[in-house]
């Protein structure tokens, strides 16, 4: 099947202004927006109606994306890039999880019932990865250079900071669904179970679109 909406621009239905520089990661725990910003090495909790701030941690380490699993958050961090867990009530680092074999490649993370959803540039490629074991249980080649992604019911959504793309990907087969652009460049990508939100670099903002707008 051909990929839908071809080159469409998505509409952004909502916006909030980023609480740091350097937009990195983010996600959704069930109830608020989790944001990470490299610069400032911290992860904000964000009330997602009204973008206020609920709680701020220190984490030095920020890199890419976040995910959260379990009351963790599961922030891409370090050199090599690893999977730093930290402990959302706290701000606790608790743990990490080597991204073998290590490399910088690693740029965006979400959770799903099946496991990890990472996204890797060059090559690019989607990964499932089991999570206690960090195993690779299902590759994915994908086009351009993912920036960050997030999952929705059986698609793979990943977004490109260069070209503004954003793509949805079938997670059984790979195959291409839709190719659309958004605004600005996007980072750190979630889903909160109505509409799948992003972080735009350069705007310094969080932003929202329609899933009806990307996926078939």
């Amino acid at each position: 099947m051909d990929p839908v909406r071809t080159g469409s621009r998505v509409p952004v239905v909502r916006s909030l202004p980023a609480p740091g520089t350097y937009a990195c990661g983010l996600t959704f725990d069930g109830h608020d927006l989790w944001y990470s910003d490299q610069e400032a090495g911290k992860l904000v909790g964000l009330d997602r109606g009204s973008g206020a701030v609920k709680c701020e941690f220190a984490c030095s380490r920020v890199r890419a994306d976040l995910a959260y699993h379990d009351r963790l958050l599961c922030q891409v961090g370090g050199r090599p890039k690893r999977i730093i867990l930290v402990d959302s009530r706290t701000g606790e680092v608790v743990g990490e999880k080597p991204v073998r074999p290590p490399s910088g490649r690693l740029c965006g993370v979400e959770m799903s019932p099946d496991g990890l959803w990472m996204c890797l540039r060059a090559p690019a490629v989607l990964q499932l990865r089991d999570f206690e074991t960090m195993t690779v249980l299902r590759e994915l080649a994908v086009e351009g250079a993912p920036s960050g992604l997030t999952y929705v019911d059986g698609t793979v959504l990943y977004g490109e900071f260069e070209t503004g793309a954003l793509r949805a990907v079938d997670a059984t087969t790979g195959t291409l669904l839709a190719s659309v652009t958004v605004e600005g460049h996007p980072t750190g990508m979630t889903w909160d179970g109505d509409q799948v939100w992003y972080c735009d670099f350069q705007a310094r903002a969080i932003k929202a679109i329609s899933l009806a707008d990307v996926r078939p």
